[in-house]
């Protein structure tokens, strides 16, 4: 039996930073294609969990050791990544410390995430939205 070809799995972390005024949430600006600014994220490597490859980004993009508290989705429009077909597992998890933009990430800034202001790549920007109707509502809504 042939094996299915299928979508490549991601994992990506709305990393909120509570001991800040606000509670801010990190976001980076990509080193390479597509350019613009992002969730922290990447792919799931072979022998790893969706979950750990979201913590391994989270560190080796922000420096930061981030802890996952809930699985806002699964993000999985074929059209999402003009690469190819991706499926993102976003987490929302917390960290402390000073980050600092590494390996993928050309730069990093913390963000009102209501407000918003830089362009965002994939479907970063609905996945926001998203978030924000969580940070109100407390409600996790799946999206199709």
């Amino acid at each position: 039996m042939t094996r299915p070809v299928t979508p490549q799995i991601t994992a990506d972390v709305i990393i909120e930073m509570p001991l800040i005024d606000d509670n801010p949430i990190i976001l980076i600006e990509r080193k390479f294609e597509p350019y613009g600014w992002a969730i922290p994220g990447g792919f799931v490597e072979v022998g790893e969990t969706i979950a750990t490859a979201a913590v391994r980004e989270a560190l080796e993009e922000t420096c930061l050791e981030v802890d996952l508290d809930v699985l806002l989705g699964i993000y999985s429009d074929p059209k999402r990544d003009f690469r190819g077909h991706t499926a993102c597992a976003v987490f929302v998890g917390n960290a402390s410390g000073k980050p600092e933009a590494a390996d993928d990430a050309k730069d990093i800034a913390l963000f009102d995430p209501f407000d918003v202001d830089v362009e965002l790549v994939f479907d970063h920007k609905q996945i926001l939205q998203d978030y924000c109707e969580y940070r109100r509502e407390g409600i996790i809504k799946l999206p199709l």
